[in-house]
């Protein structure tokens, strides 16, 4: 039985239903899932594309709202909260690593780091910033902008970005896609070491079964669905 009242886990969702429309109707995207993540779980997720995981971290993560079923993030159920409301409850807890990066185009590896800290509130976000670039071996690269970076040296600047807040949870949608081996191996490892250092929990997307295994568990999807047994 699914019991929102029972100790806080990072993530759960129960009967999560996503339609979407088409110029040929509703498309069901995501069909009754139900998933739980523990505290410092790490969780990856994989499937074939097109079948709804990416759709699945932006419903866990409050960015879209399900059709139907219900989202406890954090604890809180988001279901009846607006969109500022979810921003501010991920604010610090929750973050997100993507496959395109997604850094400031026109800030610097370290105000990239820094700004969510700085939004934030926190004290000593610049400081904060130059140990976490420090630590995924990027020091030297702190003032240089995005378009002066590899992919692989974006990706582990969105990684410390992501990590710098010490969140409880952590969704990475395809984080090696973009990457050559060499680069994707590196970003893997100082992702999963940096996340037991954290304690955060991990919900991972990801395609490259090799990545999956290195997660405490590995859930299948199909046509919206967690596969039997998930």
């Amino acid at each position: 039985m699914f019991d929102a009242n029972a100790p806080t886990a990072p993530l759960r969702l129960a009967g999560v239903t996503l339609n979407l429309p088409s110029a040929a109707g509703p498309v069901e995207i995501l069909r009754g899932v139900d998933l739980t993540v523990r505290p410092g779980e790490r969780v990856a997720i994989v499937g074939p594309s097109g079948c709804g995981k990416s759709s699945l971290i932006a419903v866990a993560a409050g960015l879209e709202q399900p059709t139907r079923g219900q989202v406890w993030l954090l604890g809180e159920d988001i279901g009846a909260m607006d969109e500022d409301r979810r921003a501010r409850l991920r604010r610090g807890s929750v973050s997100l690593v993507f496959q395109s990066f997604h850094l400031l185009a026109n800030m610097t590896a370290l105000e990239n780091v820094a700004a969510p800290l700085e939004i934030a509130h926190e004290k000593g976000a610049d400081a904060s910033a130059r140990d976490w670039l420090a630590r995924v071996g990027l020091a030297a690269r702190a003032r240089h902008y995005p378009h002066q970076l590899s992919g692989g040296e974006q990706q582990r600047v969105a990684l410390a970005r992501a990590l710098a807040a010490r969140p409880r949870l952590l969704f990475a949608d395809e984080p090696t896609g973009n990457l050559d081996a060499g680069n994707a191996a590196l970003v893997s490892d100082l992702m999963f070491a940096l996340v037991a250092e954290t304690g955060s929990a991990l919900v991972l997307v990801t395609h490259d079964t090799a990545l999956a295994q290195r997660a405490d568990r590995t859930l299948a999807m199909a046509d919206g669905a967690m596969a039997p047994g998930a």
